[in-house]
């Protein structure tokens, strides 16, 4: 008889990081990401049918599946998830929320507090250890995401085309790109998946810490975070502040400058949700 095993995925727009939870001891698998609002429920399926399956133990049932993604606060991509999900594992019992959940469920387990995004795209909520009570409203890319690796990565992208950076920064940028302004606005407005491409221009802010146009970016990028997001809520000067994703944990000399500065209390700092979910649905 097939031993069972339940899902637990934690799903941004560049990557997906799946728990493995019964048989042993927990594994984390890995795949591309799933973005509902660029990607069908065909295309989602492709996914879970030849980069997943092939990862998970010879001979195991899935028996259940808690996906965490990002775009699932609207019924019609949450619909598109979960069949996804459906064709793959028909016998599944699945439940799909927003990334936002995971991460409040991950950071706060089941204490309140406030839980934030900072990944490719970034959000944030007041969670009273059950539910999510507020969220300020997600925008995206184009109108928001403050503080993510898609708003840093497209500030990266102003001072090249503008000619804002020094010779130095300009210098190491075209060394390690080598791309042009027509290049950049093709990917940027005709091509696909812009949000991932802009996210990547963000690891040249790690590689060049300690330059004062760098350390510029990054304060006044996260504290528009700080301003656009934490401030909308009143429970963030009684409440731990908690972080994940990626810009977050890479970031978090700032973060915990700026909250110092706000005289708010920061609590963890994770690079991915991913373990504590493991441990919440343990």
């Amino acid at each position: 008889m097939s031993a069972g095993i339940k899902l637990v995925a934690d799903s941004g727009s560049t990557k997906t990081e799946w728990g493995v939870l019964g048989g042993g001891e927990p594994l984390v698998l890995h795949t591309q990401g799933v973005s509902p609002y660029f990607q069908s429920a065909e295309q989602i399926r492709a996914i879970l049918e030849t980069e997943l399956a092939p990862q998970l133990p010879a001979g195991a049932e899935v028996t259940e599946v808690y996906f965490y993604g990002t775009g699932l606060s609207q019924p019609k991509n949450l619909e598109l998830v979960t069949t996804a999900i459906n064709t793959v594992w028909p016998a599944a019992r699945a439940e799909v929320h927003h990334d936002l959940m995971g991460a409040a469920r991950a950071l706060c387990g089941k204490q309140p507090g406030v839980a934030c995004i900072l990944g490719t795209g970034s959000n944030s909520c007041y969670y009273d250890g059950t539910e999510i009570v507020r969220n300020n409203p997600g925008l995206g890319y184009i109108l928001g995401d403050e503080g993510s690796g898609a708003y840093l990565g497209r500030k990266v992208l102003q001072y090249y085309l503008y000619n804002s950076f020094d010779s130095d920064l300009h210098a190491r940028f075209e060394y390690k790109y080598h791309t042009n302004k027509d290049e950049i606005l093709e990917n940027v407005y005709r091509k696909p998946l812009a949000n991932r491409y802009l996210a990547q221009y963000a690891a040249f802010l790690s590689e060049n810490r300690g330059h004062f146009m760098v350390e510029n970016i990054l304060e006044d990028g996260l504290n528009d975070f700080f301003f656009n997001h934490i401030y909308k809520y009143r429970e963030s000067w009684t409440s731990s502040l908690h972080f994940t994703g990626g810009i977050a944990y890479s970031f978090r000399d700032i973060i915990q400058e700026l909250c110092e500065l706000y005289e708010l209390s920061l609590g963890q700092i994770l690079r991915s949700p991913i373990t504590g979910l493991l441990e919440y649905h343990r």
